[in-house]
């Protein structure tokens, strides 16, 4: 079992930065790959990027690349956004990819133990 909760959200204007950061407990964290997604106001959840049980490997949302990286250590995944956008105002998650799930899936209900999320508003 892992437990997840997001936190680094604000209001930040556009082009700034902001880090968000999902803590994990759980003693099998760092067994799991970690995904981010988003879901904007009258919105589907939209997946922003997944990295690697080991952080070697990521993989990312056409929208984000180039302005997002994600990282993660032993207890937190890490998610560096630069160069926001009005359009990247939304709640961000954090969840785990299912064990059973393939890296590079984009489908919310491949990935489980979902955070809470944390409020991003980016204003021009």
């Amino acid at each position: 079992q892992v437990q997840l909760v997001e936190s680094g959200g604000g209001l930040v204007q556009a082009g700034g930065s902001l880090r968000l950061s999902c803590a994990a407990s759980g003693r099998t964290f760092s067994n799991y790959a970690m995904g981010w997604f988003r879901q904007a106001p009258g919105k589907e959840r939209e997946f922003v990027l997944t990295i690697s049980s080991s952080g070697g490997s990521t993989y990312y949302a056409a929208s984000v690349r180039g302005r997002f990286t994600v990282f993660r250590d032993n207890a937190k995944v890490y998610l560096q956004m630069n160069s926001l956008k009005p359009e990247d105002t939304a709640v961000y998650y954090c969840a785990a990819l299912r064990k059973t799930s393939n890296w590079g899936t984009q489908n919310p209900s491949d990935f489980g133990f979902w955070g809470q999320g944390t409020q991003v508003t980016v204003f021009s």
